[in-house]
């Protein structure tokens, strides 16, 4: 056991306990043991194995971890019990109030040792901290609970390194948060660690960067796997994150009737187990998804509503990228003049560091908004800060279409050779379509 006591600690330990239960050496040395062995061992000089540790503490009428580490069994179970009721709180949208029980839990579990449970409250705190959009002290959070399970099999660590790569991808770091969880699924699946909680967490969390950078064949692949995986994996709430990750895969590829059956699936999982803000983001999905189908009002009737479950949530980040989706179907209904005005408001939250991709898609239309009005000026403006936005995040897909849309802003104005440029720039995004600089896809998992 790791983190048990020194011999010393522990012969002091089972020496009270047995005086205090009136038993003489002998007596708690039978029937495994020697009378000179519990000697020994309680004045320090042996370092007992687990059998010997299991053996005293059936004797004395103790827990083994409270024999070996001096704590009291039910202070863990508590512990835990407080875990899942932070959980809770988080998953029906009250980040706040569930950091400040993971805050509380975190000191406690530091104070008793508790290794696992501290890396329990760290990543819950992660949580918490992406879901009010604050980054940075998110993969803080990420970082310490991957140091806590240091020791601990890579399934163990596997949610610690997922927090860090989704906080790198929100920040628009796309080619970091691939590289973090290409390189944790090749080491599960060649090292032979089927875990497939573990494998469907790191597929699942890899298709929202692989589609952002256009590498649409390992994301297709990806959802291939999470899919493959779904039936192994007891996990409900896992199962409808899987569900709303593939159906982006889905939607790119235009079976609009499978990606609504898998989000229709993940929101009826989610309602059951009252997680709000996975819930809004199917509404978000599905408006998303409708709005590629042409279906404009029920696309705007789904964003709406996951706009509103969001702010309640107070889910600051993605109640942003929301509400720019929001904006490009209410600028298609001709409602450009709000949905500007929404864009304006959300810059405000989001930028380089905080959702690089969805701020670049508001500089995007803002500038063919600014076009329709003639303001090219404004248009350009808009469309070279996208620019930086996209080629500092490397969403090749996204980067391509701008320089088109750039391309064609510079040529309609007379200035030819830098409408070249922006179309050579984005033709270069668009040569080798579905790969990616990352190198060889990772091992396939043994499926």
């Amino acid at each position: 056991m790791a983190d048990r006591d020194e011999p010393e600690t522990i012969g002091r330990r089972v020496q009270r306990l047995r005086r205090e239960r009136g038993l003489t050496q002998k007596q708690l040395a039978q029937p495994a043991y020697t009378p000179a062995y519990i000697s020994t061992l309680e004045s320090g000089r042996v370092r007992p194995s687990d059998e010997a540790l299991r053996h005293l503490a059936d004797r004395l009428g103790v827990a083994f971890d409270e024999l070996a580490t001096g704590r009291p069994a039910h202070l863990a179970t508590g512990l835990r019990l407080r875990l899942t009721d932070a959980q809770r709180t988080l998953a029906t949208g009250e980040a706040e109030i569930a950091a400040e029980q993971y805050r509380e839990l975190l000191g406690e579990a530091e104070t008793h040792g508790f290794v696992a449970e501290q890396a329990a409250a760290l990543l819950g705190l992660g949580e918490c901290a992406l879901e009010l959009g604050d980054l940075a002290t998110g993969r803080q959070y990420f970082e310490r609970a991957e140091e806590r399970l240091g020791d601990a099999p890579l399934p163990r660590r596997v949610p610690a390194l997922r927090g860090r790569a989704v906080s790198h991808y929100l920040a628009g770091e796309l080619r970091y948060a691939c590289y973090l969880l290409e390189s944790t699924l090749d080491e599960l699946n060649r090292s032979g660690m089927h875990d497939p909680d573990a494998l469907l967490l790191l597929y699942a969390s890899a298709i929202g960067p692989y589609m952002d950078m256009g590498t649409h064949a390992r994301a297709a692949q990806a959802a291939e796997f999470a899919l493959a995986l779904a039936p192994q994996v007891k996990d409900p709430a896992l199962v409808a994150r899987m569900h709303r990750s593939v159906a982006r895969t889905l939607i790119a590829e235009g079976r609009i009737a499978e990606a609504d059956t898998s989000l229709a699936k993940a929101a009826e999982l989610y309602r059951q187990l009252q997680i709000r803000t996975e819930l809004a983001n199917c509404h978000w999905m599905r408006g998303y998804l409708y709005a590629q189908n042409g279906e404009l009002a029920r696309a705007e009737d789904e964003l709406r509503e996951a706009l509103t479950m969001l702010s309640a949530t107070r889910a600051a980040l993605y109640r942003s990228q929301a509400a720019v989706e929001l904006a490009d179907v209410l600028h298609r209904r001709g409602k450009s003049d709000e949905a500007a005005d929404l864009l304006h408001e959300v810059l405000g939250d989001i930028g380089p560091e905080r959702g690089a991709v969805h701020s670049a898609a508001a500089h995007r239309l803002l500038g063919i908004i600014a076009e329709d009005a003639r303001d090219t000026e404004s248009a350009e403006e808009h469309y070279v800060r996208a620019l930086s936005l996209l080629e500092r995040a490397g969403a090749a897909g996204d980067l391509a279409d701008l320089c088109r849309l750039l391309g064609d802003l510079l040529r309609r104005t007379g200035r030819v050779e830098a409408a070249l440029d922006a179309y050579r720039t984005g033709l270069g995004h668009r040569t080798a379509p579905g790969t990616t600089t990352l190198g060889p896809a990772p091992a396939q998992p043994p499926l």
